[in-house]
């Protein structure tokens, strides 16, 4: 429901499929595959290809990183097997924005994954059977120098070996990070945005290597938000997380003190709900909505 730009044609050198494997915590009692289990693939991605490529390599010695900026996740109805590997097939694309005047103002790092697991369940057992999608994802990624000055993060150009300059391919986001923040135009609210009454607190169990708060810890902290919301509103509650959107704005760090807002909304047999992670000083750190079923 969440819409994603259409993977493109994959040069041969963008693409890659490669193995993986999944934790307990990935998948559900029933068999299907939990949308935070798909963000670990992207690995396949950086390691298989990137992490190899001249021009990544160069750019991250000038202090040039791809951060993710945007991230949805899909997962299917499908049963995998959780103790048969998983199989990965991906590409990306490099892209550039334009701002109101027509003037470059962003360079883009996209990735498209499908995740495939072996058909089957391991409790009650069923055989496990050929490959089958479980899950995609579509990860934005934006250029910037994080650790410069504020007024010198921006990247407009990569004058770098290995990359072209300015990719030739146009991008812009299906959605602005405040309408991801918002439900779907075809859901009916079941409620006004309110806070969440448990605030959240990072320490450094919650953080990672880029020194600050984990991408996907944003996700959990919201899914929890949003699964206290349904509670309150006697919603029912045997239902599992099958998409969801994230818009980063600003990182957290070790110490710092979030509050989920949100409002609760359905779309027909679906439950959802769609709202911002502010800080202790009231400014957005991330945009997200998510979709549950039973």
């Amino acid at each position: 429901m969440f819409a994603v730009p259409d993977a493109p044609e994959f040069p041969a050198d963008h693409a890659t499929t490669w193995p993986g494997q999944l934790r307990y915590e990935d998948v559900a009692q029933d068999g299907r595959l939990m949308p935070l289990a798909l963000p670990s693939q992207l690995g396949g991605l950086w390691r298989g290809l990137l992490s190899k490529h001249p021009g990544n390599r160069t750019a991250m010695r000038l202090g040039i990183v791809p951060i993710l900026t945007r991230l949805v996740l899909r997962t299917t109805a499908q049963h995998v097997r959780l103790d048969h590997p998983v199989e990965g097939r991906g590409g990306y694309q490099l892209a550039h924005g334009i701002d109101a005047s027509g003037a470059i103002d962003r360079l883009y790092l996209n990735m498209w994954v499908d995740v495939l697991g072996a058909t089957g369940r391991l409790f009650p057992p069923e055989p496990a059977g050929a490959l089958a999608i479980a899950g995609s994802m579509f990860a934005e990624h934006t250029f910037t120098r994080p650790f410069a000055p504020p007024a010198q993060r921006r990247v407009t150009s990569l004058p770098i070996e290995g990359f072209p300059e300015v990719a030739e391919v146009r991008y812009a986001p299906r959605t602005s990070p405040v309408e991801t923040g918002e439900p779907p135009a075809e859901a009916t609210p079941l409620d006004e945005r309110s806070g969440d009454p448990t605030d959240v607190v990072f320490t450094l169990d919650q953080t990672d290597s880029n020194q600050h708060v984990n991408s996907l810890v944003y996700i959990g902290v919201f899914l929890d938000a949003a699964q206290r919301r349904f509670a309150a509103l006697g919603q029912p509650l045997r239902i599992r997380s099958r998409e969801v959107e994230i818009a980063y704005r600003k990182p957290c760090f070790a110490g710092d003190h979030v509050r989920v807002q949100l409002r609760a909304f359905t779309v027909g047999d679906l439950v959802g709900a769609a709202g911002v992670i502010v800080g202790s000083d009231d400014k957005p750190r991330c945009y997200v909505r998510t979709l549950f079923s039973p």
